[in-house]
């Protein structure tokens, strides 16, 4: 056998062993390869545990354990710790050295307090807790003057809280958001002065305690967020705070400087602007802002 054919028969017998090994990798490859899904589950079931610990304004009960739900379908290894309690009094435990990786205030005075980027006439005392590029707005709300269910006041406005119809109303203290958005709108009105001096007021810590008052018929009527009306049970709304009388209710969202935790809780607040939780704060009555 002469040395052409030799090497035609050796080239022969080579492709015929890559076709036997091609055909063999194809019938251990599936037609369709669900690998990456594979591995995109793997690796959520051995992500590390994780405790993000959330700090967030009572106003958001409701919709924020709602969402907690949510996210462990999302992030399975995130377990959510979430304390609920007035803006200024989570603010005040932050600042004592509470452990908390995400701050949400139902007003921007109390996130100022804690950001050394804001004014300085604001954070007198210079603190510094809130991580840089995080902060934004996450929720608006409307305040709303509410009433016992079966109350026979004939209250229908901010205006009647003045006359004989009141003898007393609940509202936020002066360190709660929603107590200082009630002083803005009666002060608007000119009757803060004579609603103190007249001791019409009692002040509760936050606004859960102020609409407990109400649905307890303690008083005759309160002021709140549409947002705590929407599960309340004994209460309805008897008027909107007038346009113009008090300052923009947003709801400042940031990671804090303290978080041991930061990619995790930056990944939960991203999460909190997705669709699925938009929906969950637009069904309770809060807006959305434009982003």
């Amino acid at each position: 056998m002469n040395s052409k054919k030799i090497f035609m028969l050796f080239v022969t017998l080579m492709l015929g062993i890559c076709l036997v090994a091609g055909c063999a990798a194809d019938t251990d490859t599936p037609a369709n390869d669900d690998s990456t899904d594979e591995t995109d589950d793997a690796e959520i079931a051995d992500a590390e545990p994780v405790e993000l610990v959330v700090f967030a304004a009572a106003s958001m009960t409701e919709s924020l354990n709602a969402i907690a739900d949510m996210y462990k379908e999302v992030a399975p290894n995130v377990t959510l710790t979430l304390n609920f309690d007035s803006s200024g009094t989570l603010k005040t435990q932050i600042e004592e050295g509470a452990d908390a990786d995400i701050f949400i205030s139902a007003g921007q005075k109390q996130m100022n307090e804690l950001d050394i980027t804001a004014d300085a006439a604001i954070n007198t005392d210079g603190l510094d807790f809130v991580l840089e590029d995080t902060r934004f707005d996450l929720l608006t709300n409307t305040v709303v003057l509410i009433v016992p269910e079966g109350s026979d006041k004939d209250i229908t406005s901010f205006d009647d809280i003045a006359t004989d119809k009141v003898s007393l109303i609940a509202l936020g203290n002066s360190d709660v958001p929603v107590g200082q958005y009630a002083e803005d709108v009666f002060t608007y009105l000119g009757t803060w002065d004579q609603l103190n001096n007249d001791s019409k007021i009692t002040f509760g810590t936050n606004v859960k305690e102020v609409l407990s008052q109400v649905e307890a018929g303690a008083v005759d009527c309160g002021v709140v967020y549409i947002s705590d009306v929407a599960d309340s049970v004994g209460v309805k709304v008897a008027a909107v705070a007038p346009e113009g009388s008090h300052k923009p209710v947003n709801y400042p969202a940031a990671v804090l400087n303290i978080s041991k935790n930061v990619e995790a809780a930056t990944a939960f607040l991203d999460y909190l602007r997705s669709d699925d939780c938009t929906a969950v704060f637009e069904a309770i009555g809060f807006a959305v802002p434009e982003r």
